[in-house]
Parts: C-alpha cells; sequence; structure tokens
C-alpha cells in the first residue's frame, strides 16, 4: 500500500506565502531603486549626461540581496559633520543603496549629494527635518519639540514656494534661538562666543543647538555632545530656547499639500507620544519612525499600528565619530516595508511631477526650468530644451524619475501647451 501524502499544514502555506509576497516586493523596490534607462528619444540624446552611472551602464535592478535604504541622515548643511559628497561616499561604502538627505530645515544640500549619488548609481531621496512644535492649546512658550521628516520624489515639492518660505522662516528663528542659547550659558558662567558657534556652523548655516554644544567642547565646559545636552542643551535644560517653529499639524498639512510623505522622527523622546501622534495623524501623517540601530521598538511599532501609520526608521546619521553614534545605514528596513513606502509615495510624487510641469506650461522659460530641475539629474548648463518645446516632458522625467513613473503621470495637456510656446518661438 501507498503512503498518503500528508496535507500541508497551515503554518507551511504561510511560510509560502510569505515568500512570495517578499519576492513581489523585492521586485517592485529593485526596479525603482535601480531603474532601466529611457529609450532613446529626440530629447534624449544626451541621456547618460543625467541618468545613474549604474543606470548608464545598463546596471539596470538586477542582482541578489536586499535593497539598502538610509530614510534618515545630516550632512554640514545643517548639523551634520560631512558634506553631501562624502555622506554619499560613506553611504556607498556602508551598501546603501537609496538615501534619504534630511538636513534640519534645509535642503540646500540636496543637488550635491544628487550629484554624488550618480557617480555611484545610489538614488537619493530629496529629505528635510523640519522643525516643529506640538501645542494644542496653542499658549505662547509653550509646547513640545517635534520634528517632522519630509520625503519627496527626485523632482522635489510642489508649490515648492510655501515649503522654502516655512523653512527660511524656521532658519531665522534658529540664529535667534542660538543667541538666546548663549545668554542663558553666559547666565550659567559658561562663556561661548558668537563667532565660535558661527564658525563651526559654517558660512550660510543656520547655528542649531550641536553647534552651541560642539563649541561648549572645544571651549572646554563639557566633555562632548552628549554631555552638554544632558547638563544644558536638552528639552529641559537650563540653556534650553526655543525659536520659530510652526505647529507640527502645519508642517505635516503643507508637506501633504506639496507632495511629500510625512514621518514623525525619533518619537521615543516625546514626553506624551501617544497625543501627539494621534493629533498629527489626523492632520494627514503617513508615518513614524519604529526601527533603530539598536533594534528596539519600544512599543512604537503598536502605536504605528493603532493609528495606521507606515513603521519606518533611519540611523539619523551625523558623522559626529562618537562611539555610541549609529553609522549610516546601520537601520535595515524589511523589503515589505520599504514596499509600502514606495507604494504610498510614489503616487504622491507623480502627482506633484505632473502639478509642477503644469505650472511650468504656463509659464515656461530658462529660468522656471532651471529651478524645476534643481534637484534632478539633468546637466542644464550642456543641453538647454527650454527651445525644444515639447521635448522638455521628457528631459524632465528623464532626469526625474524611472520609467513606470512617467507612464502613471498624464502629461498630454502639458505637451499640448509647450508645443504650442515652442511654435510661438
Amino acid at each position: 500500500m501507498g503512503s498518503k501524502k500528508k496535507p500541508k499544514s497551515s503554518r507551511s502555506k504561510k511560510k509560502t506565502k510569505a515568500s512570495a509576497d517578499q519576492a513581489l516586493a523585492l521586485d517592485y523596490v529593485r526596479a525603482w531603486a535601480h531603474p532601466p534607462p529611457p529609450e532613446p528619444s529626440a530629447a534624449g540624446a544626451d541621456a547618460d549626461d543625467f541618468l545613474p552611472a549604474q543606470a548608464s551602464r545598463g546596471g539596470g535592478g538586477g542582482g541578489g540581496g536586499d535593497v539598502l535604504f538610509e530614510l534618515h541622515s545630516h550632512s554640514n548643511h545643517s548639523d551634520g559633520f560631512l558634506s553631501p559628497t562624502a555622506l554619499v561616499e560613506r553611504a556607498h561604502r556602508n551598501g546603501v543603496k537609496v538615501l534619504a538627505l534630511t538636513d534640519h530645515d534645509t535642503m540646500a544640500g540636496i543637488p550635491e549629494a544628487v550629484s554624488a549619488a550618480s557617480k555611484f548609481g545610489i538614488r537619493i531621496i530629496p529629505g528635510v527635518e523640519i522643525s516643529a512644535l506640538h501645542n494644542p492649546r496653542e499658549v505662547a512658550g509653550a509646547g513640545e519639540p517635534v520634528h517632522i521628516l519630509a520625503y519627496y520624489g527626485m523632482c522635489g515639492p510642489s508649490r515648492s514656494n510655501e515649503l522654502d518660505s516655512m523653512l527660511l522662516n524656521i532658519r531665522d528663528g534658529r540664529y535667534l534661538r542660538a543667541k538666546n542659547m548663549l545668554e542663558k550659558l553666559n547666565g550659567l558662567k559658561v562663556s561661548v562666543k558668537w563667532e565660535h558657534v558661527t564658525k563651526i556652523a559654517g558660512e550660510g548655516v543656520a547655528p542649531g543647538r550641536l553647534h552651541v554644544a560642539r563649541a561648549m567642547v572645544e571651549a572646554g565646559y563639557v566633555e562632548n555632545v552628549r554631555q552638554a545636552f544632558n547638563k544644558y542643551l536638552g528639552d529641559d535644560g537650563p540653556a534650553y530656547a526655543r525659536g520659530s517653529e510652526p505647529s507640527a499639524e502645519t508642517v505635516v498639512q503643507l508637506i501633504s499639500r506639496t507632495g511629500g510623505i510625512s514621518a514623525l522622527a525619533h518619537p521615543w523622546s516625546l514626553k506624551n507620544p501617544d497625543t501627539i501622534i494621534r493629533s498629527l495623524k489626523d492632520a494627514g501623517l503617513n508615518g513614524m519612525e519604529v526601527y533603530r540601530s539598536d533594534g528596539k521598538v519600544d512599543g512604537f511599532s503598536e502605536l504605528a499600528e493603532k493609528y495606521g501609520l507606515l513603521k519606518l526608521g533611519g540611523s539619523d546619521f551625523h558623522g559626529r565619530g562618537e562611539k555610541h553614534e549609529s553609522d549610516i545605514g546601520t537601520v535595515r528596513l524589511a523589503i515589505t516595508t520599504l514596499c509600502c513606502f514606495l507604494k504610498m509615495a510614489r503616487p504622491m510624487w507623480s502627482a506633484a511631477m505632473k502639478d509642477i510641469l503644469l505650472k511650468f506650461a504656463e509659464e515656461p522659460s530658462a529660468a522656471n526650468l532651471g529651478s524645476m530641475l534643481k534637484f534632478g539629474r539633468a546637466n542644464f548648463d550642456v543641453y538647454s530644451p527650454i527651445n525644444t518645446g515639447i521635448h522638455v516632458v521628457d528631459f524632465c522625467l528623464s532626469s526625474w524619475s524611472s520609467r513606470d513613473d512617467i507612464e502613471d503621470v498624464e502629461l498630454e495637456v502639458v505637451r499640448l501647451k509647450l508645443a504650442h510656446y515652442a511654435v510661438e518661438r
């Protein structure tokens, strides 16, 4: 008698389905992270000038293993120690394939990061970490500091003037805030000179607490940056001061309005995370950091599930060179997590592309094109397609996106408007 085959257990079926889901997610993420070069077109003769090096060589989306994303990093355009170029090079050495540069209250480092990344086939997500306050009762001088991460497509934010205005106001407030902190430190017999702080920050960089802390270390008042925060500059410290931060809800709404994905940064630093997360979810928050380099989630995974938020994470790398600092790329997000992130983000990024192009079609000019492509991979100095009318669309989309992003955007109206403009010229 032949032996009867035992039916597969439910556990085995679940494992098979999970493996299949992971394989599909990996294919999806790889296809986005390493897009194939677009087919040659009338506007694409110089395509290799603005495609990532890996794509230009036909590297495509093949290869094995997971795709390493780094979704939280800082350069010397805010309070990081490395230039965007050095940051990208370090990310490359650590195996990062997709890097979000999220400097505090500025996106000034993105173009340099994009340029550096093109040499390594790394994809850059233009990002920013925005300083805000959660102050539900709108009491002057009250509220809890909150940081919101914004992630944009390669086209950057639509309605960029709105975001630029908010970030500029925050940065202006950082100068006043830093001076107030120095006054408080002087009152505590800790004399730190303004010139010392601004020199550390660098030309054109709004000084933050980390710059003040580094000045304190160099002046010999504390042993390290952590001690400066613990003893003086922390949120409850005697030298802490606020700037001109907008409400966290306003920030989340602006990110959504400008085509970005919003995520709450380091919620474990909040005094009352549940209340803040609930309020921000109502305002349109998309996700929150849950995963850390030490592997701890400390109940924040459950909070993300409770409010239906994406579970994200990143190293928050600054390049301080301290033993306790997580290196860039040390937070490895599951491929299914990355797939969920991209499936939420890409339609929003595509809508932003369409919005930007439609606005350009209303007022086409070389100056507006340069502004529109500030985060793109285009060699604008070499190839200026403003004279080719309709080809502006192909040029921009090649600079910004992968092939399937292009297919997602309805652009016939833009093409017709730009063709009419070219005829008039």
